[in-house]
């Protein structure tokens, strides 16, 4: 037997006060299995142990919210007896020490996120951050994330609608992969965790577990460092074909009656799942490890208990249900066994050769978990806005191409091309607009989908930032046509026993928290990933924000492209030329300075109801919101997906940069044949209005005194730069 030292409790990560807490909970020193689990449970990836304090301050009710966070994902009502069900998760270090692998069981692992709470999964999102073009690594790490996104998905049968790809040499030696499904299920018929009825089976299922992804959550639990290839081991390897005949087996499973509790083994694989359903019901859980469907030979306990081996799920069932269970399992060719019972004892007990090999009492392992409310610093300042700003004198039309050729704003059209986004036949709204529209299959019913964060926003200004991501991805719900419902967030951020990250973190949450209040959006599930830094140098602080929302005809939904010559082309929101932390000032004058554009939350529920309103009514033609690059840019989009020109003027008296450019928040364009109606509506509901310039036959975009340009030229520098940076040797 392994006698537990000060070293091997250093290896699983584990500080001395929290392993006195252990031996306290224990009355004894622990084996290896017994530290192994609880090195992973309390690790910051499975306990939240650096976030749960501040987590608790987001709002997470609202009427149509059927389950908030503490559950595999989170459940909203979407009228008609159905449930929408969705979440995103990070996989952000497997993907930087093997991308395609990496990167394809993030989606494996969110998929089960869904359908385990008896959920069909209707559509997948991505949000990945990637470092500067520059980086030697960079194009290997997009080519095999993409790779693994697509290999998985397709595979899996689940299209791909939508996402955000950014690059930042904060990413260089960290880069962020996080996956989000979204699925639906009858709202009578949701599966949750928790398990009951002593003496019960518990029952393993799908594929067999091997030594791929040992210690995986206690790696995404710690920074890099120059030897972190050497983790390339911890990183799971990933198969969807076996993942399609789970989602089927598990759906078919649960039309019966058969199903009392459901966990998928994601994170700490069998030791997370197995503690997890324990906690929630109140019970014991004793396994046997030498009834587990191994792949490889000899693996012990400990192996077992910890492997990240993916395709896997647990079932608590009703008694007597077992062969109902194994018939279905069999038929899929999947494995189904019976590898334990529950018990009175609430405790976990795993058994091998006829020895108790782990005896630990659940209670404690949950709730006397560490918590910490780490101490929190001023973050990070950005650079002051130099006075005057330079190269405000660069040509409209030269700073207009320099910015639809930049990574961030040129077009995904490599990335979304290699996805499925249309399998299922339900996708209505392709990649491409400001959200993903998806049918309720059989309806005119649709969700509207969208992913959101501005890093460099909350690297400024952490609680304006965390406003602007949930601000922003409500308001591309908004341009659509949809009512946003609920959110899902992803925390990315640096090594929180840092104050300086602590900071971000806090002031993140407060900001969120403060706009899903004022948009009436609530939290209902999320992943927090922390220790996202590389020999001390953090990311970007990186709340990206997963949001839902529904339409009621999708055959409202509005799109962004013109739709004809002649129209009126309509800015909705105040424009005052905030060019801090634009995308103008880094990519036109070469800065990262000043702060971020102020989100005004009243102003951003007015403007946004107002667009609602007149997209139910009829009364827009195309609509798209105002974000990165300011006006023009989003002028310039709208025109590349219509094929159709357009003049716009800018007002007297106003610096032409800053209106051009400027990232004010709270913005939609919109045309119509006639504008008339439109500002009046407007006024009424007091939302700044103002005809900016109309839709013109022919290709060409011009601006007075600054700016003509043909759609052609537009077009072969925003489609061209991802593709030829991609083919570079």
């Amino acid at each position: 037997m392994t006698e537990i030292t000060a070293e091997i409790v250093r290896e699983h990560g584990l500080t001395d006060e929290e392993y006195r807490r252990v031996l306290r909970i224990m009355g004894r020193a622990p084996n290896l299995v017994e530290l192994g689990i609880f090195s992973v449970m309390w690790s910051e990836h499975c306990s939240y142990k650096s976030s749960k304090v501040w987590l608790k301050k987001l709002p997470t009710t609202a009427p149509w919210v059927i389950c908030g966070p503490g559950e595999n994902a989170g459940v909203i009502d979407i009228g008609d007896g159905q449930a929408a069900i969705f979440k995103m998760e990070s996989h952000n270090h497997p993907s930087f020490i093997e991308p395609y692998q990496g990167a394809a069981t993030g989606v494996g692992g969110i998929l089960r996120d869904v359908f385990t709470m008896g959920a069909r999964p209707v559509a997948n999102m991505n949000a990945l951050r990637f470092g500067h073009p520059d980086d030697p690594r960079t194009r290997h790490l997009v080519s095999g994330v993409v790779a693994g996104i697509g290999g998985y998905g397709n595979c899996v049968g689940v299209p791909t609608v939508g996402g955000e790809v950014n690059f930042h040499h904060g990413y260089d030696g960290n880069i962020l992969v996080n996956a989000m499904t979204v699925g639906i299920a009858d709202a009578d018929r949701i599966f949750y965790s928790a398990a009951a009825g002593i003496g019960n089976a518990v029952v393993y299922v799908g594929s067999k577990t091997g030594r791929d992804g040992i210690h995986g959550a206690t790696m995404a639990s710690a920074e890099f460092d120059d030897d972190s290839a050497e983790k390339r081991p911890t990183v799971q390897v990933g198969d969807p074909f076996t993942e399609k005949l789970l989602i089927e087996a598990c759906l078919e499973l649960m039309g019966t009656d058969a199903v009392i509790a459901i966990q998928d083994m994601g994170a700490a694989g069998l030791t997370s799942s197995s503690v997890e359903m324990s906690s929630k019901g109140g019970v014991g859980i004793e396994l046997d490890m030498d009834a587990v469907p191994v792949r490889e030979d000899g693996m012990t306990p400990y192996e077992i208990m910890l492997s990240e081996s993916q395709e896997r799920m647990l079932f608590v069932l009703r008694p007597g249900r077992e062969d109902i269970a194994r018939a279905i399992f069999e038929k899929w060719e999947l494995d189904f066994a019976v590898i334990g019972r529950i018990t009175d004892t609430q405790h976990l007990v795993l058994r091998s050769g006829g020895t108790t090999v782990c005896d630990i009492p659940v209670p404690p392992l949950v709730a006397e978990a560490p918590e910490y409310d780490r101490p929190r610093g001023a973050p990070p300042a950005p650079a002051p806005m130099p006075s005057p700003v330079p190269a405000l004198d660069t040509p409209a039309g030269e700073a207009l191409l320099t910015l639809m050729g930049s990574p961030d704003l040129c077009s995904k059209r490599w990335v979304w091309e290699q996805y499925d986004h249309m399998v299922m036949a339900d996708t209505v709204q392709r990649p491409g607009g400001d959200a993903a529209v998806v049918r309720v299959h059989g309806t005119n019913k649709a969700l509207a989908i969208a992913t959101d964060c501005t890093p460099r926003y909350c690297f400024a200004d952490p609680r304006q930032g965390g406003r602007q991501a949930v601000a922003e991805a409500w308001r591309n719900l908004t341009a659509v046509g949809a009512t946003p419902l609920a959110v899902t967030d992803n925390m990315n951020f640096g090594n929180p026993e840092r104050p300086e990250i602590m900071g971000q973190f806090a002031g993140c949450i407060e900001g969120m928290a403060e706009a899903c209040i004022a948009l009436d959006c609530p939290v209902v599930s999320g992943n927090v990933s922390l220790y996202n830094e590389t020999n001390g140098k953090a990311i970007l602080p990186t709340p990206a924000i997963g949001a839902v929302g529904v339409l009621a005809d999708y055959r409202r939904m509005a799109t962004l492209a013109f739709k004809a010559a002649g129209e009126a082309i309509v800015l909705v929101g105040a424009t005052n030329g905030h060019l801090g932390q634009s995308l103008w000032l880094r990519e036109v004058a070469g800065l990262e300075a000043g702060p971020p554009p102020p989100v005004d939350l009243a102003a951003e529920r007015a403007n946004g109801d107002l667009i609602r309103a007149l997209i139910g009514d009829g009364a827009v033609t195309a609509c798209h919101d105002l974000s990165d690059g300011g006006l023009l840019v989003a002028v310039a989009e709208m025109a590349l997906a219509g094929g159709i020109g357009a003049a716009v003027e800018i007002p007297d008296g106003t610096g032409p940069t800053a209106w051009l450019f400027g990232e004010d928040q709270g913005r939609y364009l919109i045309t119509a044949p006639d504008a008339a109606d439109i500002l009046a509506r407007a006024a009424a509901a007091g939302a700044p209005a103002a005809v900016i310039g109309r839709t013109e036959a022919g290709a060409t975009l011009t601006v007075p005194n600054g700016l003509s340009i043909s759609l052609d030229t537009l077009r072969d520098t925003h489609e061209g730069w991802l593709p030829r940076y991609m083919a570079a040797p």
